[in-house]
């Protein structure tokens, strides 16, 4: 029997592991005593105990379940957010619907002007929300503050752009008109439905295009990390109101996926729909939102692949693995979870990274020379010690990790586990998977042509990397017979995107581009305008109807 979208989305609630679902598994526990005092840097960020969940132009108290943050390094909780309703998002597109002519008219450097500002108001707050990055999602400082550093990237190219949108001038048959494409914001609202895991930067990537475009938004951020969005909506509302605008242009809500998430979805007056989750939900999504005709941008699963020549630099592809496979606990959706080495070097290859990963420093996110975090929840710590379980039934062999990791002091209830290795067939089904948790696959291939099968032969088709110094080589992993995946790097992993180019992948991965390049594209509307400027009106393809 078929699952409506609501039970489907329902249920992934009560999913919260490896994946980004709709709504993250929230922890609500506001019994329990709250360590929001050991960090002073949050009040900083205008944020306390208890916090609104809903800003509709101005921060309400949600009317739906409270969201207790929780830092996985600890399992402690931080503060609260009172989430909100399906009454109350109505609320906020009411606010946007008042905001968005206004908004709209406006010169589009003037818009990138409260872009730049907002890239400011990022940059003199970036150490606060880096650390609030690693406290609430468990990424490690130096990620926490690439991921705001990403945010502020995406600000300053989003500028870039206010000045230089533009569309073409296309020569017409006929004497005396002229062609021109004009791009003009929606007409309906932007919705940006983000995952726990790239809890600021993704937001961004999709707002700063978006207001630069004239759009108004709202924003959903993960459940488990709604201190980041609340935090970040302060930013971008303060800069607002600084201006004089209406801060209703971008509002947000904070709310669970089988309510909010599923209005949202089902709202044609979003018409374009930005979603970062599973594939089990993207195709929910992808559903609701095609059939209503609207506009998508999703960014689903991500099981990524790293061929490695003998030929390649192996000292250059050992450091890329380590990075790619372990930053973020594997919670990256770029990242490294295939690697494939070509017979000659693959014991070479494979024993300087089981090396390397037994040195690698596992502990509290905020601590300094810590190298691997917590995963986000203890879902995901059972997702993992699943995973490892799978892999070894299905033929493979741990060659190090696949265990929780046992560690002391204040991170000793923490969702630590050993970043692992294991050697496996190419053709295991559970190679086909994405498991959101730091378990590298190893495999020995005997060619190119056998790693680009490879490859290519799982559902998802993010992110891919080869190394090599065969030039040839080069040009055939980027070429038609290639990698199939929407980011194809030579000579650098697979994960750590610049924000300049376009993000996101094929198959699986949902098709959807955000961030850089010519992204910008879906969202605005384009127009086809003829303009007659003669005195004649002559029709395309030399047609004649009628007399004068």
């Amino acid at each position: 029997m078929l699952c409506s979208a609501r039970q489907v989305l329902a249920r992934s609630s009560t999913l919260a592991h490896q994946t980004r679902f709709f709504s993250q598994t929230a922890f609500r526990m506001s019994a329990a005593q709250l360590s929001f005092s050991k960090y002073p840097f949050l009040a900083k960020l205008g944020l306390s105990e208890d916090n609104p969940g809903v800003f509709n132009g101005s921060f309400v108290a949600g009317k739906g379940p409270v969201f207790t943050s929780v830092n996985p390094a600890t399992n402690e909780p931080i503060a609260r957010v009172s989430s909100g309703t399906a009454e109350q998002l109505e609320s906020c597109v009411q606010a946007m619907e008042k905001a968005k002519a206004k908004f709209a008219e406006l010169p589009v450097p003037v818009r990138g002007e409260l872009v730049r500002q907002i890239g400011e108001a990022l940059r003199e707050k970036k150490a606060e929300l880096g650390a609030l990055v690693s406290l609430e999602m468990g990424k490690i400082s130096a990620e926490g503050l690439g991921e705001v550093q990403e945010a502020i990237d995406i600000c300053d190219y989003a500028v870039g752009l206010s000045r230089s949108l533009n569309g073409s001038i296309i020569p017409s048959e006929r004497p005396g008109h002229f062609m021109m494409e004009r791009w003009n914001p929606l007409q309906g609202h932007v919705a940006i439905i983000t995952a726990f895991n790239f809890p600021c930067a993704v937001f961004f990537w999709n707002a700063a295009l978006s207001l630069v475009c004239g759009n108004t938004q709202l924003w959903k951020g993960a459940d488990s990390t709604s201190l980041i969005t609340v935090a970040c909506q302060r930013v971008v509302a303060e800069v607002m109101q600084r201006n004089g605008y209406d801060p209703a242009i971008s509002t947000m809500i904070q709310g669970s996926g089988a309510t909010v998430g599923n209005a949202i979805v089902q709202d044609k007056r979003f018409e374009l729909v930005s979603f970062t989750g599973s594939t089990q939900v993207g195709h929910i999504v992808s559903d609701a939102v095609s059939k209503r005709f609207g506009k998508k941008i999703l960014e689903l699963g991500g099981n990524n692949a790293m061929v490695v020549l003998a030929d390649a630099d192996l000292k250059l592809a050992v450091r890329a693995a380590l990075f790619s496979a372990v930053g973020t606990a594997g919670q990256r959706c770029t990242t490294l979870r295939r690697l494939m080495v070509e017979a000659p070097v693959y014991d070479d290859v494979v024993s300087r990274l089981t090396a390397a990963y037994k040195n690698i420093a596992i502990g509290d996110p905020l601590a300094q020379g810590t190298l691997c975090g917590p995963l986000h929840n203890e879902a995901a710590v059972k997702a993992f010690e699943d995973g490892v379980a799978r892999a070894t039934s299905q033929g493979g062999k741990v060659l190090t990790g696949g265990k929780r990791a046992q560690l002391q002091g204040d991170v000793k209830q923490g969702n630590f586990v050993q970043p692992t290795i294991i050697e496996i067939s190419p053709d295991a089904e559970i190679v086909r998977e994405e498991i959101f948790a730091p378990i590298l696959y190893v495999m020995k291939i005997n060619s190119l042509a056998e790693g680009i099968k490879y490859n290519n032969s799982v559902p998802q088709g993010l992110s891919s990397s080869l190394f090599t110094t065969n030039q040839a080589a080069i040009f055939e992993w980027t070429g038609p017979a290639g990698s199939d995946c929407g980011i194809v790097n030579v000579n650098i992993g697979p994960s750590g995107a610049e924000i300049g180019g376009a993000f996101g992948g094929e198959k699986e991965t949902g098709g959807g581009r955000e961030s850089g390049s010519d992204s910008w594209k879906q969202y605005m509307r384009r127009s086809t305008c003829t303009v007659n400027y003669s005195k004649d009106l002559p029709l395309a393809q030399g047609i004649t109807f009628g007399s004068e």
